[in-house]
């Protein structure tokens, strides 16, 4: 069951499921909470689950004029500060996980952990591993037809808005995200970097992003690509909660993670090989 919250930008609408701490599942772009099923019992048995629809998918109408990260990202901080009424978890889908990190960006009082599953910080032309795909995101396209379908069946816009929400989105995917690194290196939530092996984002972009994000960790699934949270949801899913429930182990020979390397000073494998 849903329920609809006015919100200042957009009245919009999620469901909410389980107890315990507070836990966003932001969906990716053209996409409804139906693509979380997979996710919902296994993260509502530990968590108050709170999934919102954004701004022009699902049962939220779109508004007036295009859309944009940073709006949705907006929205979004109105709606923890609105319905949970303090800090949450941050697990996000594709656009889900771009928005995930700009909220975590500009409030990081309201974050308290951050899975960016298959996001990017730049856009599809600079961060994709086939960025030709962009050419058919098209409101009649048979690849988009399964989306199509879960927006017609519950929009308040009506089916007849769906060519109006893909070309918005496409222009949207050509000119955004535009995240500068210096922005993500100032996460300071926990945060885990998920990503298939056969993603939309190239594996060097995501491995770009975490390495941005001071203390990050990485996930890269094997045999997935960006429907991971399909294709392999027990695996994907116990990462997810492994990462929440438990602080990181301390590490034998921390590179990255290492003190030194934000001081400047010798890292541990370099005194093993000094006393060698």
């Amino acid at each position: 069951m849903g329920d609809y919250v006015e919100l200042p930008g957009v009245r919009t609408w999620y469901e909410n499921e389980g107890a315990g701490d507070p836990l966003l599942l932001l969906h990716g772009g053209l996409c409804t909470n139906e693509t979380w099923q997979a996710q919902r019992a296994d993260l509502a048995a530990d968590f108050r689950v709170l999934l919102p629809e954004r701004r022009a998918h699902g049962h939220t109408p779109d508004v007036d004029g295009p859309l944009s990260y940073q709006d949705m990202a907006d929205d979004t901080v109105a709606f923890i500060e609105a319905v949970v009424d303090g800090p949450a978890h941050l697990v996000g889908w594709s656009d889900g996980g771009v928005i995930a990190l700009l909220v975590a960006i500009a409030r990081p009082d309201l974050v308290r952990k951050v899975v960016a599953i298959g996001a990017n910080f730049l856009p599809s032309p600079q961060s994709g591993a086939a960025p030709e795909m962009l050419d058919q995101v098209m409101p009649d396209a048979p690849d988009l037809t399964m989306f199509r379908e879960a927006y017609e069946a519950v929009s308040p816009d009506g089916a007849a808005h769906w060519p109006v929400v893909v070309g918005k989105l496409a222009a949207m995917f050509r000119t955004e995200p535009t995240i500068p690194t210096e922005d993500l290196a100032r996460i300071t939530a926990p945060t885990l970097v998920l990503v298939g092996d056969d993603d939309l984002m190239t594996l060097e972009h995501t491995i770009a992003l975490y390495r941005a994000i001071p203390g990050s960790q990485l996930a890269v699934v094997p045999g997935t690509s960006h429907a991971l949270l399909m294709e392999k949801p027990r695996e994907v899913n116990r990462m997810i909660l492994d990462f929440l429930a438990h602080d990181p182990v301390p590490t034998m020979i921390p590179i990255r993670r290492s003190p030194a390397a934000t001081t400047g000073g010798s890292t541990p494998v370099d005194a093993t090989r000094r006393r060698a």
